[in-house]
């Protein structure tokens, strides 16, 4: 009888001549040096073995030409984005008019809505390779566009298309140009809001070389030449490579502009997936905050937010209505109440420690450690946060908001291509939720004479849907 030594021993070799095989036949496949070998083999044997024998192999195969065609497409993406970001400046620098051709779509009922897609500039997107992104606002009697690469561009009667969008001469470039643009889609302007003649436009600034936050520049609004300074920028930034997490998305940014008093706007800045820096009290990044016009300073008013896009004072009734998207669901309706704004006592929405969302893949072992550090409890009042008005699971990309009525709402949505209508009622909750599919991402919204306006990114057209 062996010893019990022996037998170990024999063990060992057994299972290393098994192994040895085993991964020597595995280096067969996809080896042409042993194709003489192979063709012993019909397809359907090769298969076989591949698929149950050495499944890893095949799996490393297949993993290897995803990354390869991922890594392609990728690059033909950066490429197209470049050349059409250049083409919008250069259409920016000979001052082309831009024209309209109007196009009128059916949505519900009786209701239609009339686009005006916008001939030139207006090519690269922010999320889409084409068209491109844009942003509405009014001066006096007319409709102002904004580019997110900088084409800023007025017109009196958008009804008219006969008469063409004239563009304004400013230096925007001057704060972010090519430089930026080219380094990905998403480093762009991300709002224009005009108020007591004054211009105000938030962008993503490259703070030092690959570290970027949300500034506002502004300038005296004319319709010649528009010289921007700038207003705030702050002083801390997110490396796109060198930071905590070893995340980073500049969509998440914020960027929305609107006006508090006669002294102050209202600026929100994404948390550009540094998480933690929602809940950090010395970072401006997933706060809502209050710029003074004159001199840049500022106070956080909110925080716990994660990427604020639509923002709207109430004064009638006091409050701040805030959108945000949330991670995979969970994108939020705040509201603010304007009274408790306290620097002692800020009102926190509970990012990235509650959400009704959930990180991107789920509760999977790759994420284990994000959900360690960064939760997302599905109640926020029970972890001492203010809970949303709504939480839409899953997203809908939501983006703008305005008031068109007495205690009447809208809200835009870019994933999901359409508007929400609702009320709120005397307990301040959500009531008559209403969708209507518009059939493109919505990226703005302004409200002029009971007309909505849209800026529709899937064509590059300014919308218009009458409320009567």
């Amino acid at each position: 009888m062996l010893k019990k030594p022996k037998i170990k021993i024999l063990i060992i070799l057994i299972s290393i001549i098994i192994l040895g095989g085993y991964f020597f036949i595995s280096s067969l496949i996809g080896n042409p040096k042993f194709s003489n070998f192979k063709s012993l083999l019909n397809v359907e044997q090769k298969e076989l073995i591949k698929k149950y024998i050495f499944p890893y192999k095949v799996i490393s195969q297949q993993q290897q030409t995803i990354s390869q065609q991922q890594q392609t497409i990728s690059q033909q993406q950066f490429t197209e984005n470049l050349l059409l970001s250049n083409l919008e400046l250069s259409d920016k620098e000979k001052g082309h008019l831009i024209s309209t051709f109007k196009k009128t779509e059916k949505l519900f009922d009786d209701k239609t809505i009339d686009k005006y897609k916008l001939s030139i500039g207006f090519y690269a997107g922010i999320n889409n390779e084409f068209p491109g992104s844009g942003y509405i606002d009014f001066y006096k009697s007319n409709i102002i566009v904004l580019s997110s690469r900088g084409v800023l561009a007025f017109k009196k009667n958008i009804e008219d298309i006969n008469e063409n969008f004239q563009q304004i001469k400013n230096n925007i470039n001057e704060f972010i140009g090519k430089d930026q643009f080219k380094k990905h889609k998403w480093f762009s302007l991300k709002d224009i809001f005009i108020f007591n003649n004054k211009i105000f436009i938030s962008y993503t600034e490259e703070i030092k070389e690959d570290c970027w936050n949300t500034s506002v520049i502004y300038g005296g609004m004319n319709y010649e030449n528009i010289v921007f300074r700038k207003l705030f920028s702050p002083k801390e930034c997110i490396h796109s490579n060198d930071n905590i997490d070893k995340e980073f998305n500049a969509h998440q940014s914020g960027g929305k502009i609107i006006s508090f008093d006669d002294n102050h706007i209202l600026l929100s800045v994404g948390d550009f997936r540094s998480r933690h820096l929602a809940q950090d009290i010395e970072s401006v990044n997933g706060k809502i905050i209050k710029v003074n016009i004159d001199n840049g300073n500022y106070e956080i008013i909110s925080m716990g937010h994660r990427n604020p896009q639509g923002l709207y004072f109430d004064k009638e009734n006091n409050f701040l209505l805030e959108t945000e998207h949330g991670p995979m669901g969970g994108d939020e309706v705040n509201l603010i109440e304007v009274n408790k704004i306290n620097r002692d006592n800020i009102q926190n929405y509970g990012w990235a420690i509650s959400s009704a969302g959930e990180h991107y893949g789920g509760k999977i072992e790759a994420n284990k450690t994000r959900y360690e550090k960064y939760p997302l409890h599905k109640s926020h009042s029970e972890h001492g946060f203010i809970e949303p008005l709504k939480s839409f699971v899953p997203s809908i990309g939501i983006s703008e908001i305005v008031k068109i009525g007495q205690n009447k709402y809208v809200v835009s949505s870019m994933k999901d291509k359409s508007l929400y209508f609702f009320e709120l009622n005397k307990q301040k909750q959500i009531i008559n939720l209403n969708r209507v599919e518009v059939f493109e991402r919505v990226r703005d919204l302004s409200l002029k004479n009971n007309q909505l306006f849209l800026f529709m990114e899937d064509t590059a057209s300014i919308g218009v849907l009458n409320l009567n």
